[in-house]
């Protein structure tokens, strides 16, 4: 019977390890990064990942996402690494207790790469994941950016936070493994932290040094502003993700017995970038930053340059000045079918945005404009917003003004929706992209910018027949009894009469 006894490593290891210290834990790290290939979880997120990521550049359905705004656009690539992260951080976990669970350690003493070492090559097994999820992050931000109808400017430190993320995960993954060796441990502790990240990412009334702390912060169901008046510190964010993928891997190998100079130096720096990330995104200038967005709300014609276009005006934030040809191109089209003065009114088009509740999670309302011949657009632009951009261009030729247009009745409230949609290339299509109700012929709202139009059960009627006409035929009619279809006591059976339609089968409460 032989027996092997197990020596602390000789001459030969310890020339092995200082001649090829960098190479051999680089070896390792490649090694450990196509060993996490092989796990189903790792897998499996990956394709999801590009899937998703494939399906979102490719599969698109038109509407506001050729439209998009990049300072938005940058914080939508945050959240899909999210859950290759939390497969990282378990998979990494596992690996590094390997050698633990396999009851192998007591052998390592005779190879090249000290036990401290193997925690770097585990820690920098992530680090192709990360790669790949900023290639991912590139193309898709890149896609959006090249569009023609792109507006705002993306931010370099929001980009990274994905790829930040899932670098941090395998390095929290390493610690965990040094900290507490047990697999059930990461388990428990994956649980945990996809939970409180969501609730951390999600929940809007924590404080705001709270919420920062978490990986992603996501502001869901905001209007896009102007990226003056966002807030976030993104930067600082950057730094503070940044510190910590070096931090934590730093403390893992300190426990794990590599005390080194050079371990030891970027350990503190990496506390220090950490700390400082971690200050500098706490709030900071809140005053001055709700004096911006107040500032925007309710005076926004001091932070906007006009262009001129066929008489009337188009004010626009200078990341949205490219946008100006497409509302031109809306109002004129709506009206070249309208009659009387209407046809060459001088209509001011005023971008406008309610900033003030930015960041709570909550899209708000924009209140009609007063002033005479002023026309609100807002910052997303493309699908439903067209239509209702047109119908908010009908309203204020119709009414005169904005809060004048929410009360339109009768015959004033056939013309002005027709006005909208009947000009439109594809009538009934924008025209069922305005009104929620499921039968064409139903009492319903029409949406605007601001206010909606209300239309009654005939109104809806009468406008039904005049969709199903020649646009061009209708228009004419228009043209030609402007006078009666403006004016506030022609009721919708007159209106039904001037244009030509059968008799109505609806009611109408909205005659006076």
């Amino acid at each position: 019977m032989s027996t092997t006894v197990l020596r602390p490593a000789g001459p030969v290891a310890a020339a092995a390890r200082a001649a090829y210290p960098v190479a051999a834990v680089l070896a390792l790290a490649r090694f450990e990064a196509r060993e996490l290939s092989r796990q189903i979880s790792v897998a499996a997120y990956l394709l999801l990942y590009t899937g998703y990521t494939a399906y979102v550049l490719i599969a698109r359905g038109g509407g506001m996402a050729d439209f998009p705004v990049l300072q938005d656009a940058d914080r939508n690539t945050q959240t899909a690494p999210l859950l290759l992260a939390i497969a990282l951080l378990a998979c990494v976990n596992r690996a590094a207790l390997r050698s633990r669970r396999c009851g192998t350690d007591e052998q390592f003493g005779g190879l090249v790469v000290r036990p401290w070492q193997r925690t770097v090559a585990h820690a920098l097994s992530a680090a192709p994941y990360a790669v790949y999820t900023a290639l991912v992050v590139a193309v898709r931000f890149g896609r959006q950016a090249v569009e023609p109808g792109a507006v705002g400017h993306g931010s370099l430190a929001e980009l990274a936070v994905g790829p930040l993320s899932v670098l941090l995960a395998g390095a929290l993954g390493v610690l965990l493994a040094r900290l507490v060796p047990y697999s059930m441990a990461s388990l428990l502790f994956v649980a945990t932290a996809y939970v409180l990240a969501i609730y951390l990412s999600a929940t809007t009334d924590l404080p705001h040094g709270v919420r920062w702390l978490s990986p992603v912060v996501s502001e869901p169901g905001e209007t896009p502003v102007p990226s003056a008046l966002l807030g976030r510190p993104a930067g600082w964010h950057a730094l503070y993700l940044a510190g910590l993928c070096v931090l934590l891997p730093g403390i893992a190998v300190l426990v794990d017995g590599g005390r080194t100079r050079a371990v030891k130096t970027a350990t503190v720096l990496a506390l220090l970038a950490t700390a400082a990330g971690a200050i500098g995104q706490a709030p900071g200038g809140a005053g001055a930053l709700r004096a911006a967005r107040a500032r925007a709300t309710d005076r926004p014609a001091a932070l906007q340059t006009c262009v001129a276009h066929a008489g009337s005006a188009y004010c626009a934030f200078p990341e949205w000045a490219g946008q100006t040809d497409d509302w031109a191109a809306v109002v004129d089209r709506v009206r070249s079918a309208a009659g009387g003065t209407a046809a060459t009114t001088a209509l001011t088009v005023r971008q406008r945005v309610d900033a003030r509740g930015h960041g709570d999670g909550t899209d708000i309302a924009l209140a009609p404009s007063t002033t005479p011949g002023e026309v609100t657009v807002g910052t997303r632009w493309g699908g439903d917003r067209v239509p209702e951009f047109a119908a908010g261009v009908a309203g204020v030729l119709v009414a005169g003004r904005e809060d004048a247009a929410g009360e339109l009745c009768g015959a004033r409230a056939v013309t002005a929706v027709w006005l909208a949609v009947g000009t439109d290339p594809h009538p009934w299509a924008a025209y069922r992209a305005l009104r929620p109700a499921e039968d064409d012929v139903e009492a319903a709202s029409v949406d605007t910018p601001t206010e909606p139009l209300t239309l009654s059960a005939a109104q809806s009627e009468v406008l039904a027949q005049l969709l199903r006409r020649p646009a061009a035929t209708v228009a004419a009619r228009v043209r030609a009894h402007w006078n009666e279809l403006t004016a506030p006591r022609t009721t919708t059976a007159e209106v039904a009469h001037l244009l030509a339609v059968p008799p109505l089968r609806g009611t109408d409460n909205c005659d006076p």
